[in-house]
């Protein structure tokens, strides 16, 4: 079902039983296969590929040239950068073993999982079977290999964790106002960051490798 308001370019290609929510755009040449579902407030850039069966959340941004392959799962408010890839075969091959051409019988699918407001940078590959956790950012041209918790901030072939990011995006800090390092050892005495641009406040979680966010202290004399 194409919702009557959603804006679809005239060179994009929908296939049969595609579904696109409302205010939704669709822009030159995107293809949508079959039982693709997209949901509200998205926007489908240029030359988009967007595989038979996934599912794409509200309001998430897919940039030019980007490929989203079968098994592939969008929460709401996904950045997805231009000419990044989602793949979905962790052993590709071509042919069998006996030399013959591979069909969909031949292999597995090996989901990806992008959770709620979380960014895949320009030009990045994320490898089958990875989930990319809650407002993590996926640096430019980043291979992932493996899962990227909540807030991390990684890059990298293989993409390895450089820091953590608030939910606005924006690198987060200690105390000093120093960018907080990759590996919590160095700040395990100091485990509350901020966000020097919007505020807001996390601490870090060591068992779960991950930030959970603190309620904003309101100001001295401010009503709770």
């Amino acid at each position: 079902m194409i919702d009557p308001t959603a804006r679809i370019h005239a060179t994009a290609d929908l296939e049969a039983e595609v579904s696109v929510g409302s205010d939704t755009s669709i822009w030159h040449r995107a293809q949508i296969r079959t039982g693709a579902r997209i949901g509200a407030q998205c926007i489908v850039g240029r030359d988009v590929f967007i595989d038979e069966g996934v599912t794409i959340g509200d309001r998430v941004k897919i940039q030019n040239a980007a490929l989203v392959y079968h098994g592939v799962t969008v929460e709401d408010g996904v950045f997805i950068g231009p000419n990044a890839i989602l793949t979905n075969d962790r052993f590709p091959r071509a042919i069998t073993p006996t030399g013959d051409l591979a069909r969909a019988e031949d292999w597995t699918v090996t989901p990806i999982l992008l959770r709620y407001g979380c960014s895949i940078g320009a030009g990045a590959v994320v490898v089958a079977g990875v989930d990319v956790g809650r407002f993590a950012t996926v640096g430019a041209g980043a291979v992932v290999t493996r899962t990227v918790p909540d807030h991390a901030l990684v890059a990298g072939s293989p993409a390895h964790r450089l820091g953590w990011v608030c939910a606005c995006g924006v690198r987060l800090v200690d105390h000093n106002g120093h960018p907080v390092p990759a590996e919590p050892d160095r700040y395990g005495a100091d485990p509350d960051l901020r966000c020097p641009t919007c505020g807001r406040r996390y601490h870090y979680v060591p068992d779960a490798e991950t930030l959970e966010e603190r309620p904003l202290v309101p100001p001295q004399g401010a009503p709770a």
